[in-house]
Formats: structure tokens, C-alpha cells, sequence
């Protein structure tokens, strides 16, 4: 959006009572339908993911830490080094998207246990969601949709964030997030809830957070406009070449009362954490990610998914994504 969250608030305020109709999210929603407004806002782009479509491929090792087996029987946590497959990304639909600008930056994750089994862990450099459901996060993206014209209506959307609190948090915290140096400088959140399960059955609620081990940094404004339009695979590779690059991946523990089903709402602050690992990246660049989906419901015994709306649709919108890329729709 060219406007603030916080002018697009005051709009929404003077606006609420025209735009009562597009206040209000969608009954609704399936995956097609995500598919299909992605294309719509951000471009179609034949052969390309139609989310997070311009990212770099790496690979590395996960060194997981035996603090996790107090909560889970995964044989994960009695590895001593797996083989992992990242991919780092921008958001939106343009596999030629500007690097310099600020907003969505992804991780993808794909570890391969010994005896087979996959843990996909994905998530983005936001801690929380924008919507507590699928509805919510849709009427939002509807409104940046211009109309016949090519126009968009900044009132329109100040309407809806002032009448759906459950978009502010993530809005609000993209404003004081700039855009990463490097792939490597940034910290990424699984915003969803998942549990561990243990011999017994008991199940722990958790939601992990993977901190880059050299330390986040943004750029600022006078930085960025010296880069070039792509430069975050470049860095990475140089990163490579002259240091070590990896990240520390940790689990919140949550109380009874922490949220499982709203990914919009932030845990509190004061919750304990475990060490789940360490995220070792060794090479960067090629192609072999491009047979890979990345679907955050993919997990390894020891390990369940919530009943989050938003994690739960995730796996048929990632599918059909997956479908089109691979058909060269």
C-alpha cells in the first residue's frame, strides 16, 4: 500500500459509516480463491509460485538439540545432523520483484529424516498473521483491488483495517520493519501453532522462531536505493564465501490460554523457550527447489498441526499453486 497503516486508520475512521460493505469480510473463502486474487493484485506469471515467487534456493544441515525430547518423541530430536533444503523469498506473485523495498520475506524449510519423513517449516519475517482467518486476511486483500478504472481506493481499505482490529498488529509491525540486508539478516516466525506430542500422548502447544545467528539488519532508505533491484542472492552467495551463515531455531512454549486457532494474535513475551536446533546454510543458487512445496503441514512424528483456519487452508492453496507452477500455468 502507498499510504501508512496509520493514515489509512484515520481514513478508515472517517470513512466507516460510506464503506459499511467493504467492511465486512467474505462468509467464505477457498483456496482457489487465494490463487486467483493473488493474480490479480501482483500479476500472472506463467511457471512461477503465485506466492513468494522470486526467492534463492540453499542448502545445509540442521543440527537439532536435545532440549525438544522433554516434549516430543520425534526421531528428529535424536539426529545428529540432517540434510536441509531452504528457500528464501519475497512475497507477492513477481518473480521480478523489487529486492530493495520493504515487506514479506519467507523461509521455506524441508528437513529429510533418516528414517524418510519430511518436517516442512515455513513461515514469514512477520510474527503475526494479517487476519485471525482465512475470511478476514481475503476482505483485506479485496480492498487494494482497483477498479475498472485501474484505481485504487485508499478508503476503502482504511475502512476495512479500522473495522477488523484482527489486520492491525501485522500492518502496524511491517511499518517499523525495513527491508533485510541480506536473506541472512533476518529473523523468521512460524506464526502458526503446532504441538509436540510425546510417548504418552500429552501434547505441548509451541510456535517457532528462527533468529539469524549474524544478527538482523535492515536498510535504510538511503542503503537500499544504492543496490540494485537484485542483489539479496549476490549477498547471500558473498555471505557465503566469508563467513558462516545460519540461524537458531526456537520454540515458544505456550500457557492454556494462548491462542491456538488465531494466527493474528502474539503470544505474550514472557512465555519460556526451548532451543529446537541450529540452521546451517552451505551452498545457495540452483534450481532444486522448484520440485519442492513447501506445505508447513508436513511434519514428522512427534509433531502435530493446530486447527488454525489459516494453517489449514494453507495446504490446498499451496497444492494448487504447486499444480499451475509445474504445468507452466
Amino acid at each position: 500500500m502507498k499510504k501508512s497503516y496509520l493514515s489509512l486508520l484515520v481514513i478508515g475512521a472517517l470513512f466507516s459509516a460510506s464503506q459499511a460493505v467493504a467492511q465486512q469480510a467474505p462468509e467464505s473463502v477457498s483456496a482457489n480463491d487465494f490463487v486467483e486474487l493473488f493474480g490479480k493484485l501482483g500479476g500472472e506469471f506463467k511457471g512461477q509460485r503465485k506466492a513468494h515467487a522470486r526467492g534463492v534456493c540453499a542448502t545445509g544441515t540442521f543440527a537439532p538439540s536435545t532440549e525438544a525430547t522433554a516434549y516430543s518423541n520425534s526421531p528428529l530430536f535424536n539426529e545428529e545432523l540432517v540434510p536441509a533444503q531452504v528457500r528464501f523469498s519475497l512475497g507477492g506473485t513477481d518473480p521480478r520483484a523489487d529486492e530493495r523495498t520493504p515487506g514479506t520475506r519467507g523461509a521455506g524449510i524441508k528437513l529429510t529424516l533418516a528414517d524418510g519423513s519430511i518436517y516442512h517449516i515455513t513461515g514469514n519475517n512477520t510474527p503475526v498473521f494479517t487476519g485471525k482467518d482465512p475470511e478476514t486476511f481475503f476482505g483485506f486483500l479485496s480492498t487494494l483491488l482497483p477498479d475498472e478504472n485501474g484505481v485504487s481506493d485508499p478508503s476503502r481499505t482504511g475502512a476495512y483495517i479500522a473495522a477488523n482490529p484482527s489486520v492491525q498488529p501485522a500492518l502496524a509491525y511491517a511499518q517499523t520493519n525495513p527491508a533485510p540486508a541480506s536473506f541472512a539478516r533476518s529473523d523468521y516466525f512460524g506464526i502458526h501453532t503446532f504441538f509436540f506430542e510425546n510417548d504418552a500422548g500429552e501434547q505441548t502447544k509451541f510456535r517457532w522462531h528462527l533468529t539469524p545467528d549474524l544478527g538482523k539488519k535492515g536498510l535504510s532508505a538511503e542503503e537500499a536505493a544504492a543496490l540494485p533491484e537484485a542483489f539479496l542472492e549476490d549477498r547471500l552467495k558473498e555471505e557465503l564465501a566469508s563467513t558462516k551463515v545460519s540461524f537458531t531455531l526456537t520454540a515458544t512454549i505456550g500457557n492454556e490460554e494462548d491462542t491456538v486457532i488465531d494466527p493474528s494474535q502474539q503470544w505474550p513475551a514472557d512465555r519460556p523457550t526451548i532451543t529446537m536446533g541450529k540452521l546451517t546454510i552451505e551452498q545457495a543458487g540452483g534450481d532444486a527447489c522448484t520440485i519442492t512445496n513447501f506445505d508447513p503441514n508436513v511434519v514428522p512424528k512427534g509433531i502435530k498441526t493446530s486447527d488454525d483456519p489459516v494453517l489449514k487452508i494453507r495446504t490446498p492453496a499451496y497444492g494448487i499453486s504447486f499444480g499451475k507452477r509445474l504445468s507452466n500455468q
